[in-house]
């Protein structure tokens, strides 16, 4: 078969590929209850085929099937209608191609102009230069979602199926867009009741985060299928017969953990897979005989299972009178099987468990009439929060998007007020959040509160059914310690807010203390000045210098003039080793040879950032190692390209390594370790256990003497034959330290062990 001909059969191949798929979706869609608009959904369809004609996506294949992704996921999974449908079909035409929103509407009509237009400004910049590119879109974006939340719900099955199809694109674009997924779409589905959907982002974002980790999970919970399918039976067994007797109509289905949820279990509560004893759950899903009884079915279905097992009594969970602000609306009850295993059974009519997976979109199915008309009331008290956000604009966008995180939480507390009224708060919230929520001059001036009539602390936790009493003082100004205590994104942003007012003007005094200083030696304020000055003084910007000036906290003197001239003092390389976590002081050898040429490498204009960066013991010297997360040799690391042009290295699970991925993800790099173990790191390992006399003695024997591995320093402390210890090592890489932790567990009293930063 000649060229042409092959052409040919591959393009009759595509387009009846292309077909099939819009044909599953036209088939999704006529199998709800929405109004039947197939003709302007075979519009759109033709229309976005057109507009992409001949463009493919990496994976190789035609960019329409794409948008028919989004589509079939805003259909299937979220329960979305014709509008939605087009605008996922559309949502990339005006970005991608040469028409505009104004043709759009022309032919669809303003509210699928509109939505599409939304689309559009979301994904405008997002691979842009500009620093807080993420956090800026993600601004935009609630911008436009408050005229129609539809857009964010496009957004996230668009993002869904960028994740789906992640493989195709290079390493350091994965961590980017997977840290992004995990910093703001994760949160967000979860917010909006999408419960499917967030795992799926959660996992798929770990998978190619932490490939291991994801492949050591996924083959332990495949190992471990037989043992929780056998348990599951066994616990249903007399709970299928008690329902069936009460004449109930339902399905019990297992729920297991996804890998994800275990791994951050491994990480936050510092336990191994075999610790973890919630893998599995068991959901009961009803269907009631009056839709009006649902949550008196609820309870007895409850009361029914508790005369079979015991139940644990801090661990009901009542979210049905009180749904969470996502709409979730269940009861979870912990009950003890006859294995000894605590198992979390959740109850949930079938109307709650739609909503459970699928968000608001599915509460059309409970509505009167057949036909559902997509609306999204249901939100309006979350956008007036955002709003409000909105209205006080923070200077720093990461700030911004720090604040809605933390208003994303789904687990909520009910508060009452003197006047027995409820107010909504999210769990871990504090008395001054409660203060600021109700007004923010009671807030800034609160100096505590009656918290049932007893007296407490503003940094006072509080808790479902607390009656608040707020008490203020004129005399009473906001602290700046305020910030670490409050968790609501309205009491930061308040508090932020009269800081920096109050702040502008302590910099403005620092700015008149450096103009001052720098005029005494017939010198001016420049960038350049300015830089070094940051650097020489350990602060990232101008600003916290000012600010810092303006407190008194530095005081200026020759030795900033000398480093200014490129003197050398005596404080030059002052602080070089936090940059260098392998560095002990007591290798003063590796230590002296490191920092012979403590030269960085600046990444020149050219450079391919697709490629991997491998760090090797000749080159190590040239990256940054900043402390928030020391990454060692083993570790899963990424590169992340500074202000400077130079590398810093961090773990890809870091906290300030989350942050960089949402809001400079064009400066992400793919690294790789190439070490020989010949340089040594620090590494710290915390254990615990049951105190015996020659415990500490044969640990340090089995560290020192059969592993050879070099100890740094030991803390141990013991109460009532209980000890918990930290020991620092000297190790190559991540394999000396699961050698050693290996080696440990055989000891007899230790009962816990792992490696901490």
């Amino acid at each position: 078969m000649d060229d042409h001909n092959k052409d040919i059969a591959r393009e009759t191949a595509e387009d009846q590929l292309v077909n099939d798929a819009f044909q599953h979706l036209l088939d999704s869609y006529l199998a709800s209850r929405h109004r039947k608009k197939v003709d302007i959904i075979t519009k759109a369809f033709n229309f976005a085929r057109q507009a992409h004609k001949g463009v493919r996506r990496l994976s190789g294949e035609p960019y329409i099937m794409h948008p028919i992704a989004v589509a079939q996921i805003a259909c299937s999974e979220i329960g979305l209608g014709s509008t939605s449908i087009c605008s996922a079909l559309l949502h990339d035409v005006v970005e991608d191609t040469d028409y505009t929103v104004e043709d759009i509407e022309n032919i669809f009509g303003k509210k699928i102009a509109q939505i599409v237009d939304g689309l559009t400004k979301i994904s405008g910049g997002i691979f842009g230069e500009q620093a807080s590119a993420q956090a800026e879109n993600f601004k935009k974006l609630l911008l436009t979602m408050s005229d129609d939340i539809r857009v964010i719900l496009i957004k996230i099955c668009d993002r869904l199926h960028n994740m789906r199809t992640l493989e195709s694109q290079p390493a350091n674009k994965q961590y980017k867009i997977a840290g992004e997924t995990l910093y703001i779409y994760a949160p967000l589905a979860n917010r909006l009741g999408l419960n499917k959907v967030k795992t799926e982002l959660e996992n798929l974002s770990f998978r190619f985060e932490h490939p291991e980790e994801y492949q050591a999970i996924t083959q332990k919970l495949t190992m471990t299928q037989v043992s929780r399918d056998d348990l599951f039976d066994k616990f249903t067994t007399p709970i299928r017969e008690a329902l069936d007797q009460m004449g109930v109509k339902y399905e019990i289905k297992a729920r297991v953990k996804s890998p994800y949820s275990i791994w951050n279990k491994m990480q936050n509560k510092h336990v191994t897979f075999e610790e973890i004893y919630d893998i599995l759950a068991v959901r009961i899903i009803f269907t009631p005989n009056k839709r009006e009884e649902e949550i008196n079915e609820c309870f007895n279905i409850y009361v029914a299972i508790s005369k079979i097992y015991k139940s644990h009594p801090d661990r009901l969970r009542d979210w049905l009178s009180h749904p969470k602000a996502n709409g979730y609306q269940a009861l979870h009850v912990t009950l003890m099987s006859k294995q000894g295993r605590w198992i979390e059974v959740q109850i949930r009519s079938d109307r709650m468990n739609e909503i459970a997976e699928q968000g608001f979109a599915a509460h059309w199915k409970y509505k009167d009439g057949a036909e559902y008309t997509e609306d999204e009331g249901e939100l309006n008290d979350w956008l007036r929060t955002i709003k409000e956000i909105l209205d006080d604009p923070q200077p720093d966008a990461m700030d911004f998007l720090d604040a809605i995180k933390l208003n994303l939480f789904a687990s909520e507390i009910f508060v009452f007020t003197p006047k027995g009224e409820i107010k909504t708060m999210p769990a871990g919230c504090t008395a001054l959040d409660f203060a600021f929520q109700i007004h923010t001059f009671l807030g800034s001036h609160c100096i505590g509160a009656k918290v049932n009539h007893k007296l407490v602390p503003l940094s006072h936790k509080l808790q479902s059914g607390d009656q608040v009493e707020i008490l203020t003082s004129n005399s009473q100004h906001v602290q700046p310690t305020w910030v670490n205590f409050v968790s609501t994104a309205k009491a930061k942003g308040k508090i932020q807010a009269i800081l920096r007012r109050d702040n502008r003007e302590i910099q403005k005094k620092g700015e008149l203390i450096l103009e001052d200083f720098l005029k005494r030696h017939n010198m001016e304020v420049t960038s350049s000045v300015l830089d070094k000055l940051c650097e020489f003084h350990d602060v990232r910007k101008p600003e916290n210098l000012y600010m810092a000036l303006g407190k008194k906290n530095i005081i200026l003197s020759d030795k900033d003039i000398d480093e200014l001239h490129g003197k050398k003092n005596s404080s030059e390389g002052r602080g070089w080793r936090r940059y260098f976590p392998f560095i002990g002081k007591d290798n003063p050898k590796t230590a002296s040879e490191l920092i012979k040429k403590q030269d960085y490498f600046i990444v020149p204009k050219d450079f391919n950032r697709k490629k991997p960066v491998y760090i090797t013991e000749n080159n190590i010297t040239q990256f940054k190692f900043p402390s928030c997360c020391h990454p060692i040799p083993g570790d899963d690391a990424l590169g992340f390209i500074d202000g400077k042009n130079r590398i810093e290295i961090h773990k890809r699970n870091c906290s300030v390594a989350n942050k960089l991925k949402s809001s400079y993800g064009n400066r992400i790099l793919d690294v790789k370790w190439d070490m020989h173990k010949q340089l040594f790191f620090n590494a710290t390992i915390q254990l615990g256990g049951i105190d015996r006399i020659g415990l500490l003695n044969e640990v340090t024997q089995v560290i020192s003497r059969q592993l050879n591995v070099n100890i740094r320093k030991v803390v141990i402390s013991c109460e009532n034959d209980i000890f918990d210890g930290k020991i620092e090592l000297r190790v190559h890489d991540r394999d000396d330290v699961k050698v050693v932790i290996d080696e440990l567990k055989s000891v007899n009293g230790i009962q816990e062990i792992q490696q901490i930063i």
